[in-house]
């Protein structure tokens, strides 16, 4: 293994060409989009524990922890107002680095500026068009500009929508609408700003809501809402102000902040429509991979599609570093990340679900939820966010 072609530079693309650097494997990026085109403004997310002990992995979490900032606590709301418990946020109480919240071009442009300070290559304005095996094993991508790169093998980072997974398999499943728009917001308004480091989670009767405040007093929130899919143009033809309009409507019934915090909200709000994709059969082909949500991406309920890409890029390298070709390699990096990225995107599915239950559940959940809250601790989140990578432990096929 020489050289990696990496399509796609967001979480998932950078972290695979820095772990691949660390393990000695040269790999370029290829971004579709012309520098600083991404670096600002848009959604939020939160980076749990697992993500960041894998960018610790390659020594590549200073820079995210610091531009976030933490989240600690979670504090949850029923619709009527009542306090149903909290918890804490799974991670730091154990040693780990606990949970982050960043804003998502904010995480991808620290990233990319880390791995230009490693010595990664980041080449802009490089849309693919095809990719292809040569007869010597090799791999062709083929680039909208007229431009060609050749590599032993091709990380697809290339989000949900992938292109090489579709190269891949042309068969492969398409991602899935998941009924919901996640709609984020920012403002320094709100009557009722949560503490500190603490992420209020609300159980709308129509529509979940959760927020958080930001250092310099800026409340953070965002909103999954049930909604017909709105194609591309659709999405973005819908104004902050109408969004305002919708999600007050879908609050105003609730005895919560969440009306009056968006109702606050000036023109600081965006919205994407919420895809998931739980299960992808095929993940490889000779000298091609997938990874983050180019493989599974996850509905936000879960928030752990930033962390389980960036897994996906430190395993992935790992393997291409430990066996002896492509082939084997790849396998294993399947075999490796396969069940647990399922396990994950179906639970995140199943919230996505059981956001906004009837009125029976509703009740079942406001009688249960403090005492499952006060059992659980934060073991309910081990399997999840105390995941950890061993860089030195060899792989093995």
């Amino acid at each position: 293994m020489t050289k990696a072609l990496i399509i796609g530079g967001g979480i998932a693309g950078t972290v695979t060409a820095m772990a691949l650097h660390k393990a000695g494997i040269d790999a370029v990026v290829y971004e579709a989009y012309p520098p600083g085109a991404t670096d600002t403004g848009g959604a939020f997310l939160l980076v749990a524990n697992n993500g960041l002990e894998a960018l610790r992995t390659i020594d590549a979490h200073g820079p995210v922890l610091e531009h976030a900032f933490p989240a600690t606590r979670v504090e949850f709301i029923s619709n009527t107002g009542k306090r149903l418990g909290d918890k804490p946020m799974a991670g730091a109480e154990d040693g780990g680095l606990g949970a982050v919240t960043i804003r998502r071009a904010t995480l991808a442009r620290v990233l990319r500026e880390e791995a230009v300070r490693r010595g990664v290559r980041i080449e802009h304005g490089k849309r693919l068009l095809a990719a292809q095996t040569g007869p010597d094993g090799t791999i062709v991508g083929s680039f909208a500009d007229g431009g060609r790169a050749v590599g032993d093998v091709l990380v697809g980072a290339d989000g949900i929508h992938s292109l090489i997974r579709r190269t891949i398999d042309a068969g492969a499943p398409r991602p899935r609408y998941t009924g919901q728009h996640t709609v984020c917001g920012y403002t320094r308004d709100a009557a009722e700003p949560p503490a500190p480091e603490t992420y209020r989670m609300v159980f709308g009767k129509q529509a979940f809501f959760g927020c958080t405040t930001a250092p310099d007093g800026e409340v953070w929130w965002f909103s999954n809402a049930p909604a017909a899919e709105l194609s591309k143009a659709e999405l973005a033809a819908v104004t902050p102000g109408q969004w305002r309009e919708r999600l007050t409507e879908l609050f105003a019934e609730d005895h919560t902040p969440a009306a009056d915090i968006v109702r606050a909200t000036g023109e600081s709000i965006v919205a994407t429509a919420a895809y998931d994709l739980v299960s992808t059969p095929v993940w490889s082909e000779e000298g091609m991979v997938i990874v983050g949500d180019a493989a599974h991406a996850c509905a936000p309920n879960a928030a752990q599609g930033a962390s389980l890409a960036i897994e996906d890029g430190v395993v992935l390298a790992k393997c291409l570093r430990d066996l002896p070709g492509p082939r084997s390699a790849l396998a294993a990096y399947e075999g490796l990340r396969r069940e647990r990225v399922e396990k994950v995107a179906a639970n995140s599915a199943g919230l996505a679900r059981r956001n906004a239950p009837g009125p029976v559940k509703r009740a079942l959940r406001d009688a249960t939820m403090p005492r499952r809250l006060d059992r659980a601790g934060t073991t309910g989140d081990d399997w999840q966010t105390g995941y950890r990578i061993d860089w030195d432990e060899p792989v093995r096929s």
